[in-house]
């Protein structure tokens, strides 16, 4: 893809978010990340906010139409035509979420150059993991997202403590100000270990 095609999908990404359509400027920032160039600091924000009010529309929609499930005692058939609909709502979310995490692990995340970048692509994954895990019921509710939505936050949190410690000059201090303690080692370079 040419540096017009990237330039166009980004300025139609615009367009549509101006005009809040966030699915074509979903779709259009997709094909942003699929040329496998690192997306720039504009590129990514307006990534995330495409996908971002993409799930929050069916997020809100899931809860609207699980408070009515619950809530709905007449008759057999309204409770299986909400229960149909909340399922098919879940489907649609899955399917964003399962999306998004795939450009995540496919183009974001391994082309991420800088850390900031990287916090906030694993960021973004514990997020979408969230989203799964709101709305997974059964058994994959209880084991499968569980520990994959914390990951990434813990990722987020060892990286931005390794790069905002100002450790040349006291580091005990700085670390002990993050709640991390010191292991002093032989070689008088400190061990840390976190408690995140």
């Amino acid at each position: 893809m040419s540096t017009v095609d990237k330039e166009e999908l980004v300025q139609k990404a615009k367009l549509a978010e101006q005009s809040e359509r966030y699915d074509d400027m979903a779709q259009a920032m997709k094909s942003v990340t699929e040329t496998g160039v690192e997306l720039s600091n504009e590129e990514r924000n307006l990534l995330s906010v495409a996908y971002k009010n993409v799930v929050g529309a069916r997020r809100s929609s899931w809860r609207v139409i699980s408070s009515i499930e619950q809530k709905t005692e007449s008759s057999a058939r309204k409770q299986q035509l909400a229960r149909e609909y909340r399922e098919r709502v879940e489907k649609e979310l899955r399917e964003i979420c399962y999306e998004v995490l795939g450009l995540l692990d496919k183009h974001l995340i391994p082309k991420a150059s800088n850390p900031e970048s990287k916090v906030f692509y694993l960021k973004m994954k514990g997020d979408y993991y969230r989203y799964l895990a709101e709305v997974a019921t059964g058994d994959a509710r209880n084991s499968k997202y569980s520990m994959l939505v914390y990951i990434p936050f813990r990722l987020c949190g060892i990286v931005i403590l390794f790069k905002h410690i100002p450790t040349t000059i006291h580091p005990k201090p700085a670390i002990r100000t993050q709640n991390v303690t010191i292991k002093p080692t032989k070689s008088h370079t400190p061990f840390l270990t976190s408690t995140l």
